[in-house]
């Protein structure tokens, strides 16, 4: 009878333990910014007709630039994340700001854009066919008697 005991209250702290692991607590999630931090203000700061100094003088250098044609294109992405403790990373929201620039290196005009306004590209995942056959191990062995 007092092993039946010892089992019960071993399988009990078992279950107690597993089931304390289940509760719905967030303290193993951390909310964090990665890339920029871009605040309203100075978003109100960056017109048309402004200079490509005044904007980095306002947001700091680009994340990433883009020229196409006489234009140009700063962006600055913010990405609010959830990460657990874990490594897991969930992008909860994304915020682009693009400046284009003129050929004078002013401001033509800003464009924020979301999570939301984003498209999904399907990476293609073919490859080009060779000539003659991929041998695995086993072959390159078989081969050679």
């Amino acid at each position: 009878m007092p092993l039946r005991i010892a089992k019960a209250s071993v399988a009990a702290a078992v279950l107690a333990v597993a089931l304390a692991g289940c509760t719905s607590s967030t303290s193993l999630i951390s909310k964090r910014t990665q890339g920029y931090d871009i605040p309203d203000s100075a978003l109100q700061q960056i017109r048309p007709g402004q200079s490509q100094q005044l904007v980095t003088l306002v947001l700091g250098s680009p994340q990433t630039t883009n020229t196409f044609g006489d234009r140009t294109a700063w962006y600055y992405v913010e990405t609010e994340v959830n990460q657990t403790s874990f490594g897991m990373t969930m992008i909860q929201e994304r915020t682009v700001l693009a400046i284009y620039f003129d050929r004078n290196k002013k401001v033509i005009e800003r464009a924020v854009y979301a999570l939301e306004d984003g498209k999904a590209i399907n990476i293609e995942t073919r490859r080009t066919p060779s000539f003659g056959e991929d041998a695995t191990f086993i072959d390159t062995i078989l081969s050679s008697f």
